[in-house]
This record gives structure tokens, C-alpha cells and sequence, in this order.
């Protein structure tokens, strides 16, 4: 089952998308929007399964599809966590400041709260001060969407409290990293708005891709319409789903909406920062 958010009000309208996400149907009779369903999941998610059938099979009313009309799934959320668990994208970023990697990072998640307040659009602009020393770089990553997780839940029991998989653009501005970090308490202003996939799916609809808390499947990226990277989710995620999450309500329950982010994506190759596409490589997320 897709779900998305068109753009209406402060918190989107919920619609059920076809599965060639050519058309979508208006769901918001079962749930006004992604946040009430989520609430109230229970509930809402089989009114929700039988609208999603009524629409592959023409008996719902449908509107075209279009992804400029979408705002993220959801506009905004009561709390956004993103870890890393590509530790190798870590280490390479590390490398690339001059910094060491504790060998702690290999063994327990890193994870920060960001701004979950304004999400943008999946076809919004990415705005920013006009000043290249900001440095606005993108991080290509799959997310989820929970709901109410009790605390202290153990990792092979949070996979069962994921609802929703998307993709999410953790936009950085990594000209503004450094001094925050060298300040002891985190990123704050280097952490812009993050965009989203225009769809949130259900673990299901991805089949045997979805295994073991991972999206199985390349990450495609392009950059001004060429191909930049296409790096396995399902390699190299040294931390599945159910762990960052768990890591996550170590000491406070979650609430239905929260969203957990995977980090960038990244693959190892031989110890190095791998490859372009052009070459035979897998590029970069």
C-alpha cells in the first residue's frame, strides 16, 4: 500500500496512490491525514487496505498522480532521528576532516535529533542563504515511520512497530558542520529542512526486498539529470531498522509518526571512498 500527502493545510490531505503511481484516491473519509491514521493505525490501516484494492481495480474515484502536488508524507512530525548506520559513509566523512572514528561507532548506533518542524515537498526547492561557504550538500537515505513504541523495546521487537518505508533527502550544510560539532552539542543550524520521498509504503508492499529490517534494494541517484549513485541499502548497513529504533527508545517511548533515517547510504570498496558510475562503481549517496 502507497501512501502520500497532498499539499493542503498545515498537514498535508492523506491519498492512497496506485501502485504505478499514476493515480490516487481520496482516503481522508478513513483519515484526514498520515498523522490521524498513524494515531489510530489499528484502525485506519484496514479502511485503508480496502480502498487501496477499490482503486487497482477502478472502483474508487481516482485523480491523476502527479508528485509536484505531493507534500512529504508527512509535512511535519513530532520528531525526526536519523542515525548511521552506514558506518563506512562515517568513517569516510571523518577521514575527510581529519578526524579518527572511535571503534564505539561500530557497536553502537550515532543518531541526532533534527528539525522535524518543516519538511519540504518532494519537488519543492531546497533553499538556502546564498552563500557557497554553507556548502549545501545532499545525503540520499531510507527512512521509516513508527508507531507508539513503549520504551526500552529490544531491536528483533521494534521491527514489528514500523508502518511506513520512505526515502529521505538529509540535506547538510557541510560548510557549517565543523565549528558546530567542535562545539560539543550536535548539528543545529548545519541541518537544514529534509525532503522526502512523495510516497510512504507499507513494508509488504516491498515484498522480499524488505528482509531483516533493510531495504534490500540500490539507492538511485541523479545529479542534474545524470546517474551519481546507485550504492545496495542492503549491503553495509551495519545497523538494521529494529536496532535504531531500539536505540532510539532506550530511555523514552516513541509516538506513532515518528521518523527514524538510515544515514547515508554507503558501500564499502576495499577501504576506499569507492567509485563514480562512469567507472564501474556504485557511485555515491
Amino acid at each position: 500500500m502507497k501512501l502520500a500527502s497532498l499539499k493542503h493545510g498545515r498537514d498535508g490531505k492523506l491519498v492512497i496512490v496506485s501502485e504505478d503511481l499514476t493515480r490516487c484516491t481520496d482516503a481522508s473519509r478513513i483519515a484526514p491525514t498520515l498523522q490521524a491514521a498513524l494515531d489510530d493505525w489499528d484502525r485506519a490501516e484496514p479502511h485503508l487496505r480496502e480502498l487501496a484494492q477499490s482503486l487497482e481495480v477502478g472502483a474508487a474515484p481516482a485523480l491523476r498522480f502527479h508528485e509536484r502536488d505531493c507534500a512529504s508524507p508527512l509535512p511535519r512530525a513530532f520528531q525526526w532521528a536519523d542515525g548511521s548506520a552506514y558506518v563506512n559513509h562515517v568513517e569516510l566523512v571523518r577521514k575527510a576532516r581529519g578526524a579518527e572514528m572511535p571503534e564505539s561507532f561500530w557497536t553502537e548506533p550515532l543518531m541526532y535529533q533534527g528539525g522535524s518542524d518543516s519538511f519540504l515537498g518532494p519537488r519543492d526547492d531546497i533553499l538556502t542563504a546564498e552563500d557557497a561557504a554553507w556548502g549545501v550538500d545532499m545525503e540520499a537515505e531510507v527512512a521509516v515511520i513508527v508507531g507508539d513504541v513503549p520504551m526500552g523495546v529490544a531491536p528483533a521487537e521494534a521491527l514489528d512497530f514500523i508502518r511506513l518505508v520512505m526515502l529521505v533527502n538529509d540535506v547538510s550544510l557541510r560548510g557549517l558542520i565543523p565549528t558546530e560539532l567542535a562545539k560539543g552539542f550536535g548539528f543545529f543550524q548545519s541541518k537544514p529542512s529534509s525532503a522526502f520521498s512523495p510516497c510512504a509504503v507499507t513494508p509488504d508492499a516491498l515484498g522480499p526486498d524488505w528482509r531483516n529490517g533493510k531495504l534490500c534494494l540500490p539507492l538511485l541517484v541523479t545529479l542534474n539529470g545524470k546517474p551519481f549513485g546507485r550504492a545496495d541499502a542492503g549491503v553495509d548497513m551495519t545497523f538494521h531498522f529494529g536496532q535504531l529504533i531500539a536505540h532510539a527508545a532506550k530511555t523514552r517511548p516513541l509516538c506513532a509518526g515518528s521518523i527514524i533515517g538510515s544515514g547515508t547510504v554507503s558501500n564499502k570498496l576495499n577501504g576506499g571512498p569507492g567509485k563514480p558510475i562512469e567507472e564501474g562503481g556504485a557511485g555515491y549517496s
